[in-house]
C-alpha cells in the first residue's frame, strides 16, 4: 500500500503533505489549468479532506517501475456518492510531483466543483501562509 493511500485513509493530512515534491503539480477534475507548487497542492488536499467524507480506496494499480500509480476511490460529498481516481507520479526521490484527480459521475463532479469552490478562498489563504523552503 502506497504511503499516500495509507495517509489519506487515516486522515493524516500532515503525512500526505510530506509526500509532495516542492514542484508538485495538481490537476483538478473540474478546473482546466493545473496548479503548480507544493503549497497550493497541499492546501487543495486539505480542502478536499474537508469536502470528501468516508474516502476509501478500492484498487491500487502501480506501474512496473513503481513511479506511476492509479488509486481508485469511493467517497461521499454532500450526500452524493463519488467514484474517482488519484493518478500519482513520483520523482526520482519518490516524492509526488504530479497528482491528477478524476471523478464520476457528472452529478458527483458537479457536487465536487461546488463544494471545493466554497473552500477555495480558504485554500488560497492556506497556500499563501505556507513557509517557503529553500532547495538543499
Amino acid at each position: 500500500m502506497h504511503p499516500f493511500r495509507r495517509a489519506v485513509e487515516a486522515g493524516d493530512i500532515s503525512a500526505v503533505e510530506g509526500l509532495f515534491a516542492d514542484d508538485a503539480v495538481f490537476t483538478s477534475p473540474v478546473v482546466f489549468k493545473p496548479y503548480h507548487g507544493k503549497a497550493i497542492t497541499a492546501a487543495i488536499v486539505r480542502g478536499a479532506a474537508r469536502v470528501f467524507q468516508d474516502i476509501h480506496y478500492v484498487r491500487e494499480i502501480v506501474s512496473p517501475d513503481g513511479r506511476d500509480l492509479a488509486l481508485m476511490f469511493k467517497a461521499t460529498v454532500n450526500g452524493r456518492q463519488v467514484h474517482g481516481c488519484d493518478f500519482l507520479h513520483l520523482d526520482e526521490s519518490g516524492l509526488i510531483d504530479d497528482l491528477t484527480v478524476m471523478v464520476r459521475p457528472l452529478s458527483a463532479a458537479t457536487e465536487v466543483a461546488q463544494a471545493m469552490g466554497a473552500e477555495f478562498e480558504q485554500i488560497q489563504r492556506e497556500a499563501a501562509q505556507t513557509p517557503v523552503t529553500e532547495p538543499q
